[in-house]
């Protein structure tokens, strides 16, 4: 499923017209990356957290010359399943 599906589909799910659907699907996903980008967490009952990971700087390797290369630390996001997220999943 990709954006403009999931906007038709919690806009036939909800009753309401795509674009009144998609300006809130668009706003949820821009407070969700404003505060994962300030370093919050945001937990969804039944569904998931959304957090941000802490990487930390490694050693890799150069796929072509073999040579090693510093790969600096940096931050992720990350994805946390609910536990009813994965019950519905395994089914």
């Amino acid at each position: 499923m990709n954006k403009s599906e999931l906007i038709a589909a919690a806009a036939q799910a909800a009753g309401a017209q795509k674009k009144d659907a998609e300006r809130l699907i668009n706003a949820t996903i821009d407070i969700m990356s404003q505060k994962l980008a300030q370093g919050e967490s945001i937990q969804l009952s039944g569904f998931g957290i959304f957090e941000v990971r802490n990487r930390e700087a490694r050693v890799g390797r150069n796929p072509i010359t073999r040579e090693a290369v510093e790969i600096p630390a940096t931050k992720v996001p990350a994805f946390k399943a609910s536990k009813t997220l994965k019950d519905l999943v395994a089914k």
